[in-house]
């Protein structure tokens, strides 16, 4: 079975290399990470606080509009594509489920993913130690923000394969996945904005909002990574939210990975019922 899995996430990884997919997204992850990285030595050095923690809190940000967006472009035509190319049909006539056509697809693309954010991110956090900007210290939040920077790919790589298995044209997916980014990433921040607005210290700020941030996996990845480095002085917005909810941080993480599972979940219920 893994063999079949393995070969599937091949084909993949090879499709991001012919395609520049690849060389594209570590490219955006690192000029943004490197922006970032010399931009933040004016607050760190009135705060006194190391530029890796000022760069991390930064990249945390960063990355809740680069890497759902990177993922949703991986994933949008992952299966809708191979049927309008007539290759979905090919691939299931050999000895291979569809549940281990969408793990290898998955496992391709988050090896794309890993790839781009380990070198995007690793060169800003070796020129930062190398210039002597930042500790040795403050690699492990480097690490951290990695594996759920990864982790939030996940979760909107699933998504862009939900809306890949319910359209039949890679035109109408690209344009799905889009919308899903804006409203995921964008509007559904507006919205909870706009209910903390018109019901300032009322039912939903103190009893729904701190639930509502964890529904949304861009805002739980956010919360759990400004928690973590007790960013609440060096960013507003999420970090600040920490400090008043009514569970552990933590916690988010646990919210992160449950809406990856469920979303693969979904996605692979959707492609059994899928005729090429």
């Amino acid at each position: 079975m893994f063999s079949r899995i393995w070969t599937i996430a091949i084909q993949e990884i090879r499709i991001g290399i012919r395609n520049r997919w690849i060389l594209l997204a570590t490219l955006i992850l690192a000029v943004f990470s490197l922006a970032l990285a010399l931009l933040g030595s004016a607050p760190a050095g009135t705060l006194g606080v190391d530029r890796l923690t000022i760069t991390v809190a930064s990249l945390a940000s960063l990355s809740v509009y680069l890497v759902p967006l990177i993922a949703l472009l991986l994933a949008f035509d992952a299966i809708c594509g191979e049927i309008d190319r007539g290759t979905l049909l090919m691939t299931l006539s050999c000895p291979i489920s569809r549940t281990e056509f969408l793990v290898g697809k998955a496992l391709g693309h988050t090896l794309v993913l890993t790839f781009a954010l380990v070198i995007g991110y690793g060169l800003t956090a070796a020129l930062l130690v190398t210039l002597g900007a930042g500790s040795v210290a403050g690699l492990p939040d480097f690490a951290r923000l990695i594996a759920t920077s990864v982790l939030l790919g996940v979760s909107f790589l699933a998504i862009g394969y939900v809306l890949s298995a319910l359209t039949r044209q890679p035109g109408t997916a690209a344009a799905a996945a889009i919308a899903a980014w804006l409203i995921m990433v964008v509007l559904y921040d507006l919205a909870l904005l706009g209910a903390l607005v018109a019901d300032p210290g009322g039912t939903f700020a103190s009893d729904l909002f701190p639930y509502a941030v964890l529904l949304n996996p861009a805002d739980a990845f956010r919360l759990f990574n400004l928690a973590a480095l007790g960013a609440s002085e060096l960013v507003g917005g999420m970090a600040g939210v920490s400090d008043s909810l009514p569970f552990d941080p933590a916690f988010a993480l646990v919210s992160l990975t449950a809406f990856a599972a469920l979303a693969l979940g979904l996605s692979a219920l959707l492609i059994r019922r899928i005729t090429p």
